[in-house]
């Protein structure tokens, strides 16, 4: 007797959660990009017949399929469509440059590139540089081949048989080499989706900004963690404070996420006002100083701390906030918020080891790596199984982050590996250092970084950009941090300017430390 299809199994995959979102809210609007209102059903039609597309031309299961777009409808449909073909979607950086956008498209071996109308040069530069055989897609403007051959194609969905299968494939920023490809399977995302879903308290009735680059991380599986509650996408192409600021009082904005240099620059803006509506935001990348929190939560402003790198989906851990908490003074819940936290609901538990693996003690002192397991930890970077095995030794990932283990289970970050600032045989962690210098009235934003020294080998410099119409001095900000910290872990020089960032609004420490060079 044949055995009978299985009733109890179905294989995971996140591009499930539109299938729903259309079945259950089908005259909803669930995407608005500009002038352009899709309502779910239409926008699953519409991804389909994208898929529908891809296939006519030729896409088979595992190709990969390339996007280079800002967050427009066209790369949140193509985190759809892309899969419903059965290919492999590999969201680019529009902020590289065209050599760069190149040599990913060769390591991942990607056949097709689509391209938003505003990148067309990019997207030519990196075709004529590419040495395999590369077609474009151009969307939007007075050419859009993709609109025409979405009017064309039929419907397509192509069922997911395998869940461990790779589904996506971000790459790093390659800020100390070349980008490495980080494999994401369709089981990962669908459970990181649902995290960031339930620790988000995202409903049917929430608005989300997509001020994060769907590019980063896949947008932290916010692509699909939005679409499985069946609240609306906001797209956002150019990210500014004042286009922040209009959509928090004009669109209705429930949730945003956003790197605490992004949340200085909206918090701080001459629009900035206290909302008369509950606003979520999630914010990492970067550990958000207690007078960042402070100030958003006087803007009434609801922040959850994320910690997560490209190779874990995005946010792994979260900031749990307890409610007993909220009796603490407003200085110390800042310093509770700042902390990395616990790992999220899908994910197993952080631990902080040493150089030999083991667990440092939860002393809040003891300084380890930040490791990790679990259903969102990536495949392994593709093609380099040399730099899988250095990464995971032990069935963990080691993160490159060094931080301490609290009594009470929640990780604080300390330092990224690199960012370790060995002065006279002491370590000075730059994260510590700049925490004390946001406490001074003036100071918008700072990254410390090591500075040459022929006595102690190397120093604390700090970056400073000051808030408008703010002033102080040199001797006054090294005073300040003095007056908080041990002598020797205060900035021997301050340099005041803009800051270098990355298109995901990290600072680029690395550039500071060249300049000292």
């Amino acid at each position: 007797m044949p055995t009978p299809p299985r009733f109890d199994h179905q294989p995971l995959t996140p591009t499930a959660f539109l299938q729903r979102a259309a079945q259950v809210f089908p005259d909803r609007v669930g995407v608005v990009d500009g002038e352009r209102r899709l309502t779910w059903q239409a926008f699953l039609e519409r991804c389909m017949k994208l898929a529908g597309a891809l296939a006519a031309a030729g896409i088979a299961p595992g190709d990969r399929v390339a996007v280079l777009a800002p967050n427009t409808e066209l790369l949140l449909a193509a985190h759809y469509a892309v899969p419903f073909a059965g290919a492999v979607l590999v969201a680019l950086n529009t902020r590289i440059t065209s050599a760069d956008v190149a040599y990913i498209l060769e390591h991942a071996g990607a056949t097709l590139l689509i391209h938003d109308d505003s990148l067309a040069g990019v997207a030519a530069e990196a075709q004529a540089l590419a040495t395999h055989r590369l077609r474009l897609w151009r969307a939007g403007g007075k050419a859009d081949e993709v609109e025409a051959l979405i009017a064309q194609a039929a419907p397509y969905r192509r069922p997911v048989e395998d869940e461990r299968s790779l589904l996506a494939i971000d790459y790093t920023s390659g800020t100390t080499g070349q980008p490495k490809g980080v494999m994401y399977h369709h089981r990962g995302a669908y459970l990181q989706a649902l995290a960031m879903a339930m620790h988000m308290r995202l409903d049917s009735d929430s608005v989300y900004l997509w001020t994060l680059p769907m590019f980063h991380c896949n947008g932290w599986c916010f692509p699909w963690a939005v679409t499985a509650t069946g609240a609306r996408h906001l797209c956002l192409p150019r990210v500014e404070a004042a286009a922040i600021w209009r959509h928090l009082r004009e669109s209705g904005v429930t949730h945003f996420c956003a790197a605490p240099t992004l949340l200085t620059m909206t918090a701080w803006d001459p629009d900035a006002r206290r909302l008369e509506r509950s606003l979520r935001i999630a914010t990492g990348g970067a550990p958000p100083t207690p007078a960042l929190l402070q100030r958003l939560a006087d803007l009434g402003m609801d922040i959850t701390h994320l910690y997560g790198l490209t190779e874990t989906y995005g946010p792994s851990a979260i900031c749990e906030w307890r409610s007993e908490w909220n009796a603490r003074s407003a200085s110390e819940q800042a310093r509770l918020k700042a902390r990395q936290g616990v790992c999220n609901v899908i994910g197993e538990p952080l631990r902080v080891v040493d150089a030999e693996g083991a667990d440092v003690p939860a002393d809040a002192k003891t300084m380890g790596e930040i490791a990790i397991r679990g259903n969102n930890v990536m495949l392994g970077y593709y093609r380099d199984e040399d730099a899988t095995r250095r990464a995971c030794p032990d069935g963990w990932f080691r993160t490159g982050d060094l931080g301490v283990m609290h009594a009470d289970g929640y990780v604080e970050l300390r330092d990224r590996a690199k960012d370790i600032i060995i002065s006279g045989g002491e370590n000075i962690a730059s994260v510590e250092v700049e925490q004390a210098m946001t406490h001074h009235p003036a100071v918008l934003e700072v990254a410390v970084v090591a500075g040459p020294d022929e006595k102690w080998g190397e120093v604390p410099v700090a970056f400073v950009t000051l808030k408008t119409g703010a002033s102080a001095s040199e001797r006054e900000l090294i005073e300040h941090v003095r007056g908080r910290l041990a002598h020797f872990k205060a900035p021997r020089r301050v340099v005041f300017g803009p800051l270098p960032k990355t298109s995901t609004g990290k600072i680029q420490k690395k550039v500071l430390r060249d300049r000292l060079r």
